[in-house]
């Protein structure tokens, strides 16, 4: 995040904490969770220290992108891999990121944004911020805010919540005949 409005020389947004959440059938299957060192700008403004509550230190200390993308390949496993995110801008900026590193992207799958999801499913003009989705639901978040795991297994918490709604509101196939009465009773009455 630059200090003000204005954009240092060829400032691009990077990323600095990752979070994922990795989910196999329904289950957690692992978490992850790291500082990532950013390659252009390496010194944190006063303002992203502030809004994301982050030290230099933690920073300087976090793993470098080319590490990351060598976690994230792990997290591939081509077309089966579906990867969630609130928003789009996670997958933007790491596309932009491995294009200006030089790096090839590291998933092949589907991406879901289920802000948009959410968005459509509840007819809402704008779109919803993650905590706020989540305090509609009646829920709480996970953690604090703007931490790249707590918003991850948010995100997740959230996806089964809207799962669960799209499920319940699926209309279920038409009742038969043999489903409101039983017919073997029936058979066996006459069976005799």
């Amino acid at each position: 995040m630059p200090e003000g409005k204005a954009n240092p020389k060829g400032f691009y947004p990077e990323i600095i904490e990752v979070g994922i959440v990795s989910v196999k059938n329904q289950q957690i299957e692992e978490q992850f969770s790291s500082y990532v060192k950013p390659n252009k700008f390496p010194l944190l403004t006063e303002r992203c220290k502030t809004f994301l509550q982050i030290s230099q230190n933690k920073i300087d200390q976090g793993m470098t992108f080319s590490e990351l993308l060598a976690v994230l390949n792990d997290y591939n496993n081509g077309s089966s891999t579906t990867v969630i995110t609130w928003g789009n801008m996670d997958m933007k900026v790491l596309r932009h990121n491995c294009q200006m590193s030089s790096e090839e992207f590291p998933f092949t799958g589907k991406f879901r944004d289920l802000s948009m999801e959410y968005k459509k499913f509840f007819g809402d003009r704008n779109q919803t911020g993650l905590w706020k989705a989540v305090e509609e639901y009646g829920k709480k978040a996970t953690g604090k805010h703007h931490r790249a795991l707590d918003d991850a297994l948010t995100t997740y918490n959230l996806f089964k919540l809207v799962e669960e709604d799209k499920r319940y509101l699926q209309k279920p196939s038409p009742t038969t005949i043999g489903d409101r009465i039983d017919l073997s009773k029936v058979l066996n009455k006459y069976a005799t």
